[in-house]
């Protein structure tokens, strides 16, 4: 049976492996950090309606600028942006990948804090881009000082930023990327992608835009507006960021279908945003819950919580999934992750972890 190892796929490929989480049947899934909310129905009449006024002309390419779409996003970010700062793809992780094939390559660095979202350096991977691992504190913090010593020796040409950090769920410092910006000589790009649960006066790297035009900040409909299944993802930069990935991207990346339903999300966006703070909720919910029990916890500003589990994580993951809840092994010795879910998903997670941690 032929492998891949059998195959002449590039060397800087060889030994490694796909992204991507158990997708199992279980009870309780709270491992993808998804949104446990299910779309109103209301929305859905709203997203039919606009994908049924498609069909008829799916024999025609859809708008490879995808311009309604940015307006439209344009108009939620706010901020004074406007279509031309704005792009759009299936997925923040498109995006995030024809970042690097316009400003990495062959011949270039990115440069991440980890632990950080594992997909980053994949995308390096994929791109020919050389990835420099930094790491954060032991407590999963990162200073001003830190990040610029990492700058200052490496030079990278991207630097990816996570703000709320996944897995640990921690919003960054503004100070630290007013540092990072300082004496970055490439692009920075601000991961955003779980903003929307960020804890009341967390700041947005969208208010540095208007003065950094090597600055970029991806978002992401997956999480707070629900649309996992939808797959968009979109930045906010200089119009000349812009202009550059759009030498990269593939033509006709987002079908007419995608858009559409995309452009009725985001005008139900109240109706949709309203389990937001449902969701932080019971975030909050974990993490008071846990500590009150002795366990450590990061702090969160996002649907999800990072926790200590103990010396062999691995044992604790399978235990909680003999109770029927699937969480997150992200690979980070002794910690797991767990999403916040509805009321019930959430207390059928804490009845776990009241048995398995004590």
């Amino acid at each position: 049976m032929t492998t891949v190892d059998d195959l002449p796929i590039r060397d800087d490929l060889r030994g490694k492996s796909p992204y991507g989480a158990p997708q199992l049947d279980v009870a309780v899934r709270l491992n993808t950090n998804e949104n446990s909310y299910a779309v109103p129905d209301a929305v859905v009449d709203e997203i039919a309606k606009a994908v049924q006024a498609e069909l008829r002309d799916l024999n025609r390419y859809p708008d490879r600028d995808a311009v309604a779409l940015r307006t439209d996003l344009a108009d939620y970010l706010g901020h004074g942006l406007t279509t031309a700062n704005v792009w759009a793809a299936n997925g923040s992780n498109e995006v995030q990948q024809q970042l690097l094939q316009a400003f990495g390559g062959p011949g270039r660095t990115a440069l991440g804090f980890g632990p950080s979202y594992s997909m980053h350096p994949l995308l390096a991977a994929g791109t020919g881009t050389r990835w420099i691992g930094a790491l954060r504190d032991p407590d999963f913090g990162l200073t001003p000082g830190a990040a610029v010593a990492q700058l200052e020796q490496h030079r990278p040409d991207l630097v990816f930023l996570c703000s709320p950090n996944n897995p640990t769920g921690t919003a960054l410092d503004p100070s630290v990327i007013d540092a990072v910006l300082g004496v970055a000589t490439g692009m920075v790009l601000v991961d955003e992608a779980y903003f929307e649960f960020a804890r009341p006066g967390t700041p947005s790297a969208l208010e540095l835009l208007p003065n950094h035009p090597r600055l970029v900040v991806t978002r992401t409909m997956s999480k707070a507006f629900g649309f996992a299944g939808g797959r968009l993802g979109y930045l906010a930069a200089d119009p000349a960021v812009v202009d550059a990935v759009q030498l990269v991207r593939l033509p006709y990346h987002l079908s007419s279908l995608t858009q559409a339903a995309a452009r009725a999300a985001v005008a139900q966006r109240d109706a949709l945003l309203a389990a937001v703070e449902a969701i932080k909720e019971q975030r909050d919910r974990i993490v008071s819950t846990l500590r009150s029990r002795g366990v450590r916890v990061a702090d969160s500003d996002a649907n999800f919580v990072l926790f200590e589990a103990g010396a062999d994580q691995k044992v604790v993951w399978q235990a909680f999934l003999d109770r029927g809840v699937l969480i997150r092994d992200v690979g980070l010795a002794g910690w797991l992750r767990v999403t916040a879910g509805t009321e019930t998903e959430t207390s059928a997670f804490l009845t776990a972890a009241e048995e398995i941690l004590s």
